[in-house]
C-alpha cells in the first residue's frame, strides 16, 4: 500500500505553490549520518554523480567533503533513485543533510511512490525524519516527511480542499 495517495497530496507537488525545487532535509544530522547516506546511495545501486563546482569526481568519504574550505568549489551529489527523479544533495553542514527534488518529475502516483520509497530508505537508514518544505522555506512548517516512528511517509499539514 502507498504511503501517500496522489489525490490527497497533489497540491504539495504543484510547482506554482511549492516552487519547483522544494527543500528536503534530515535535521540533527552528523558526519556519520552523511556517510550512511553516501553508503546507501552506493549500496542501492542508484545512479549518481558527485561534483565540485562543474568538475565531476569520484565520490569521497563524507569526512572529506564536509571538511572542505569555505572558499572551495561547492560540492553536490546528484542521485537518481529512479530514472525520472533527481535528488541533488548539498553539503552545507554536517548537522543537516540537505537536498532538493524536482517537483516537475513527481506528478502522479508512481513517481510519488518512488519519492516516498527514497525518503523512507534514507529515514530508515538513519532512524530519523526526512522532511520536505516549499522551496526557500524556513523549515518551520514542513508539509510531509518520513516519520521514523510510523515507519512511513506522512502528511504533516493538511492540504487545502479542492
Amino acid at each position: 500500500m502507498a504511503d501517500l495517495l496522489w489525490d490527497d497530496v497533489w497540491w504539495f507537488f504543484d510547482p506554482e505553490v511549492m516552487g519547483s525545487l522544494p527543500d528536503v532535509w534530515v535535521p540533527n544530522a552528523s558526519e556519520r549520518d552523511w556517510q550512511a547516506v553516501l553508503d546507501l546511495v552506493v549500496e542501492q545501486g542508484w545512479t549518481f554523480q558527485y561534483s565540485e563546482g562543474s568538475t565531476a569526481l569520484p565520490l569521497p568519504p563524507a569526512e572529506v567533503v564536509l571538511s572542505r574550505p569555505a572558499d572551495a568549489e561547492q560540492p553536490h551529489l546528484e542521485v537518481r533513485p529512479v530514472q525520472d527523479m533527481l535528488a541533488i544533495f548539498r553539503f552545507y553542514a554536517a548537522e543537516e543533510i540537505d537536498f532538493d527534488v524536482d517537483l516537475r518529475e513527481i506528478q502522479g502516483q508512481e513517481p510519488l511512490d518512488a519519492l516516498c520509497g527514497f525518503l523512507a530508505a534514507i529515514g530508515r537508514r538513519l532512524g530519523k525524519p526526512v522532511l520536505m518544505d516549499a522551496e526557500g522555506g524556513d523549515g518551520s512548517r514542513p508539509v510531509l516527511g518520513f516519520d521514523a516512528e510510523a515507519d512511513r511517509v506522512v502528511m504533516l499539514v493538511e492540504p487545502p480542499v479542492r
